[in-house]
């Protein structure tokens, strides 16, 4: 639920929307956001990083963690920025040990009041940074989800099978918007596979961003960077499908011209969620497990290219990672994989 601080026109302004934080709040979620030094680290992040709203919201929620820790619950800013010394910063990444939090949380939580207090000093607002050479928690490495490329093609294909079993049962209402629902969820899953893209990347991504003629996307990722991502036959055969599908689907509806390649039963921009519940259903289908998310299909996608030799720096750039590093967990992933394969069929393995 999103609450309106007191005096809530500096978070109006902020356009950020605070997460609600566990635990007794006596008087209400804190301000942070009217504080000034942390509007102006949020037009900073905004102006010079081009953050998005989410991480944003992500910021706001870590530097409200600390304020209730160092100040109390019932705090209201401006808050002493100086006053917090590194017994304090200590403090704060001792209770994420106490509380159980994932290593990988707790690194977030010390990088956004790191940050926060570099920026801070750069503007000459404190003297010292309390976060500056503080040991974060080792992060647990886990080598993502990768799902084989015969399990891929079964996924792929799920869509259209559901829809032939479904045909002879169905209500006739119903299937003008099923046969585009089957066409749309299988661009989807080809488009994810082929390009790489993240699920918020592909919710966004609109007509005139998709080029089928060079077979490429132009796709906006973190931060708000752009990339091209190449399509490869297939995808670009079922995008092509689906697309008059979509624009015969939005006529039908009386509906304005299309803003986004995917639209839901009503003509609107499909969101990230209901991609997610979609293909839970098609998990089922393909005989695959049902936790497994939209994210394994870019996982996959990593992997295959680097295990049919593709260059890394070439797959860092598809996949739009900003450190080669994070994309060397793919290399990683091809090692186990390798290694698994070597204990299956060497007879001393």
């Amino acid at each position: 639920m999103r609450k309106t601080p007191p005096g809530g026109r500096a978070t109006t302004r902020l356009r950020v929307a605070l997460p609600s934080i566990p635990g007794p709040v006596p008087g209400g979620p804190i301000p942070v956001a009217d504080d000034p030094a942390v509007a102006q680290f949020v037009r900073h992040l905004r102006a010079e990083r081009n953050a998005s709203e989410h991480t944003l919201a992500a910021y706001l929620s870590d530097i409200l963690q600390f304020c209730r820790q160092v100040w109390g619950d019932d705090a209201q800013p401006p808050f002493p920025w100086k006053s917090p010394d590194r017994f304090a910063a200590r403090r704060f990444l001792a209770s994420f040990q106490k509380g159980g939090l994932a290593p990988s949380t707790a690194r977030r939580k010390m990088s956004s009041l790191r940050s926060f207090y570099r920026f801070l000093v750069r503007e000459e607002a404190v003297k010292n940074n309390p976060f500056a050479g503080l040991q974060q928690p080792k992060a647990r490495r886990r080598l993502p989800q990768v799902l084989s490329r015969d399990e891929v093609i079964r996924l792929i294909e799920a869509p259209a099978r559901l829809r032939e079993e479904a045909r002879a049962k169905e209500d006739r209402s119903e299937a003008f918007f099923a046969d585009y629902a089957a066409l749309r969820d299988t661009a989807i899953l080809e488009l994810l596979y082929s390009t790489g893209m993240r699920i918020a990347e592909l919710c966004g991504m609109t007509d005139a961003r998709l080029d089928l003629l060079s077979g490429t996307a132009l796709v906006r990722g973190k931060g708000k960077k752009e990339r091209f991502c190449p399509i490869g036959r297939p995808a670009a055969k079922a995008l092509q499908a689906a697309l008059e599908a979509r624009d015969g689907l939005r006529a039908r509806l009386g509906a304005g011209r299309a803003q986004t390649l995917f639209a839901n039963r009503f003509g609107g921009p499909l969101t990230p969620r209901s991609v997610e519940r979609a293909l839970k259903k098609y998990l089922v289908a393909a005989g695959l497990d049902p936790a497994i998310t939209p994210h394994a299909l870019r996982h996959s996608f990593a992997t295959h290219l680097l295990d049919a030799g593709a260059d890394l720096r070439s797959v860092q750039e598809l996949l739009g990672h900003a450190s080669l590093s994070t994309t060397q967990i793919y290399t990683h992933v091809s090692v186990e994989r390798l290694k698994e394969e070597y204990g299956k069929a060497h007879p001393r393995a």
